[in-house]
């Protein structure tokens, strides 16, 4: 689920944090970013636990209609096939899913009046009024509706604060987030272990995030030293903290992680500056290192291999 760019995003915001607390050592920064990880992975399993209670309101929504003294044909003709048709139900009768919330306690810290609310919120749509007028639903339009659901909820301001109230991380980790729930939604109905694909993996956080967060930290001197020449007409001190941590970061990359390319590495510093940095940001961090990789591969400093030597 954690693509390097979060994970890039990550280690900046631990450097970051460092850059303005003095009493934040590396080990304590190091320790707060396998939290943050960890945070990102239990966020997706509670998005999908709160996605699926919705869906499950539906049984709740039909016997209310039922109990009804004179309930009106639509009444009578509803099903609750949203929670109940064998693709949510994928999700919901998973064990290991289920195991996974009772393990990382998410469960309880759902709010039933909120589950209401988003189900009633949805229940209001032309799309779900078509879906339960179909009486001969196929597979296909199981998922159109499961995928209409997390779109509506989705867009739900309500929605997000109440995932926010319980994960502050949701304003770092959202399209993470969003993106690893489409990607669910569209393999349902899903296999046993479905959610192993979305845990964090040592490759990623270990051996990527982890070593370029420590390089960075205790090598902090010697990348301002390599990077001060380029400044050309700019003082250091003067360059927003964190244009210098991202370049401090791509350093670290461009020397000591050979399968990532050059190229890549440029593009995705740039990108996240645009997210993070000022309006002009991009164009400063694109020209620094543009510089320092001239520099670097003149020297003989820039050593790329495998997937590394494309650029």
């Amino acid at each position: 689920m954690l693509s390097r760019r979060n994970i890039r995003i990550k280690v900046m915001q631990m450097l970051y944090s460092m850059s303005q607390d003095a009493l934040l050592g590396r080990d304590d920064a190091i320790r707060r970013y396998r939290t943050s990880i960890q945070k990102s992975y239990e966020l997706y399993l509670y998005t999908l636990s709160v996605y699926v209670r919705v869906a499950g309101y539906s049984k709740m929504d039909a016997a209310n209609k039922m109990a009804k003294l004179l309930p009106t044909e639509e009444d009578k003709q509803f099903t609750a096939k949203l929670g109940e048709n064998r693709l949510i139900q994928s999700i919901a009768a998973n064990e290991g899913f289920q195991r996974q919330l009772k393990k990382y306690k998410l469960e309880h810290r759902i709010d039933q009046d909120n589950i209401r609310l988003f189900y009633s919120d949805f229940a209001k749509t032309d799309a779900y009024r078509d879906y339960i007028r179909n009486v001969d639903s196929s597979d296909e339009d199981h998922k159109a509706i499961s995928l209409a659901l997390f779109k509506h909820l989705n867009g739900m301001e309500a929605f997000k604060d109440a995932l926010e109230e319980v994960f502050p991380n949701l304003i770092d980790d959202d399209s993470l987030v969003v993106g690893a729930m489409k990607k669910t939604l569209k393999a349902l109905p899903l296999d046993e272990e479905f959610y192993e694909a979305y845990r964090p993996t040592p490759e990623t956080v270990t051996d990527f995030g982890e070593k370029l967060l420590r390089k960075v930290c205790d090598e902090d001197e010697e990348l301002l030293a390599v990077i001060e020449p380029t400044l050309k007409n700019w003082d250091a001190d003067r360059v927003a903290v964190i244009d210098m941590i991202l370049l401090k970061m791509a350093l670290a990359e461009l020397t000591d992680f050979p399968t990532i390319p050059t190229k890549v590495t440029l593009n995705e510093f740039v990108e996240i500056s645009k997210l993070y940095s000022t309006d002009k940001s991009k164009d400063f961090i694109n020209g620094i290192l543009d510089r320092l990789m001239k520099q670097l591969d003149k020297d003989g400093k820039i050593k790329k291999s495998g997937r590394g030597l494309k650029n």
